[in-house]
């Protein structure tokens, strides 16, 4: 039982405007329901990009997921890199699903009290997604491929160039 007994009907689904979006970009995406899954291309990658109303929560919850699967003897290592990644975010958080090695960015959207998402608020939903993926992959693959420790993966993917060549 919550603070407030209210009831507000939701005229929209929020996946609607979201599959608008997807198909003025170009993007392939399958919709059942109230979920829409997209594949966005990236510099470093292609996203595939799942976006799921539920209604129990008025929550609008978004997962990006890349191609890169971590093995069992760079879990640990992978898991103090999402750690220290996540330490840099102000909204979402990467998670590691052990069964099957894959590294996802997460995020929600709360759309509480009947309110309809704008463009601009799912546009953010979207870019920082596909921004802190970009921005971190490469650090994924560091540590995968390349055997490096996540301060080495990070230190190597977040230098900032200072000056003019």
């Amino acid at each position: 039982m919550g603070l407030f007994e209210l009831e507000v009907e939701r005229d929209t689904n929020p996946v609607d405007l979201l599959e608008q979006v997807a198909s003025l970009n170009d993007w392939q995406f399958e919709r059942i329901n109230d979920e829409i899954s997209m594949t966005v291309n990236g510099v470093w990658s292609d996203y595939d990009v799942s976006l799921s109303w539920m209604e129990e929560f008025e929550a609008l919850h978004l997962a990006c997921a890349f191609d890169l699967k971590i093995t069992e003897n760079r879990m640990n290592e992978a898991i103090n890199l999402i750690s220290q990644v996540n330490e840099q975010l102000l909204i979402g958080h990467f998670d590691l699903w052990r069964e099957d090695g894959a590294v996802m960015f997460r995020q929600t959207l709360l759309l509480n009290g009947g309110a309809d998402p704008t463009a601009e608020q799912l546009e953010c939903l979207l870019t920082s997604a596909l921004e802190a993926c970009e921005r971190y992959y490469q650090a994924f693959q560091y540590v995968v491929w390349a055997g490096k420790s996540s301060k080495e993966a990070l230190d190597a993917v977040l230098f900032e160039t200072h000056g003019t060549a």
